[in-house]
């Protein structure tokens, strides 16, 4: 999703989710003493996207990656980027982050007072624009801006840590977005996506996955024996089970 062409809801869906749903292998939970091999495994595993999650130690209690690590990932693969901020001020940040690669930019309405200018802002500057809700804020409180987002980005658990427990709430505030009739949006979710859960949020309507453990294992040891042929069959599985859930 490299040019204006596909800055749009609909190239948007139709670059990432030929299948009508995938999986967002999230490169929180990837091992970045070898990043380049696990980018080059992820792709070779067939993935459509890489999600990236971007903490600043405030809005959530962790720190990620920044702007440099973004770029530097833009170089190691040209698959679209899926760039997730989770900061108290992303204003400040959306255009770094699109200049360093970001493909889509998701921020989040907790943050933000009106998002639509910021939304439109994103668009501008050549990106698809998203905007994510945590497990405790309704889903009606974004009504009013639905139409101005490309992506919507469900949380299923606290943003800050990899590897919680999924939270039902998402479901229903799916069900919601996929039974709008002014939400067009790719319907995304996050948090304890794994074999278990993924076939209800398909169910529900999500379309775009975001998997980190699920996909990479558990980081540490768990990434020994891994790469393009597990990260493929893990996929492939989700996959399955996403599409078996959207049917």
């Amino acid at each position: 999703m490299t040019g204006a062409a596909a800055a749009t809801t609909e190239g948007l869906r139709a670059q990432c989710l030929p299948r009508g749903v995938a999986i967002a292998p999230s490169l929180l939970a990837c091992d970045f003493g070898r990043v380049a091999e696990e980018i080059a495994a992820i792709e070779r595993a067939g993935a459509t996207l890489l999600h990236l999650d971007i903490m600043d130690g405030h809005f959530v209690p962790n720190l990620s990656i920044g702007v440099p690590v973004v770029k530097a990932v833009r170089r190691l693969t040209e698959l679209p980027l899926d760039v997730h901020l989770m900061l108290d001020n992303p204003a400040e940040y959306v255009a770094p982050f699109r200049d360093a690669g970001a493909d889509n930019i998701t921020v989040h309405a907790e943050v933000l007072d009106d998002p639509r200018p910021l939304l439109d802002r994103i668009r501008e500057l050549g990106a698809t624009a998203g905007l994510s809700v945590n497990p405790p804020t309704p889903i009606e409180s974004i009504e009013g801006v639905i139409d101005a987002c490309d992506l919507v980005l469900v949380m299923s658990v606290m943003p800050g840590f990899g590897g919680q427990e999924f939270n039902p709430v998402a479901l229903e505030k799916l069900r919601w977005l996929r039974d709008h009739p002014r939400c067009r949006a790719v319907r995304e979710v996050d948090g304890g996506v794994n074999s278990e859960t993924i076939s209800a949020c398909a169910q529900a309507g999500a379309e775009l996955m975001v998997a980190g453990t699920a996909v990479f294992g558990a980081g540490g040891d768990a990434h020994t024996g891994g790469g393009a042929e597990d990260y493929g069959a893990r996929i492939a599985e989700l996959s399955r089970l996403a599409e078996r859930g959207a049917r």
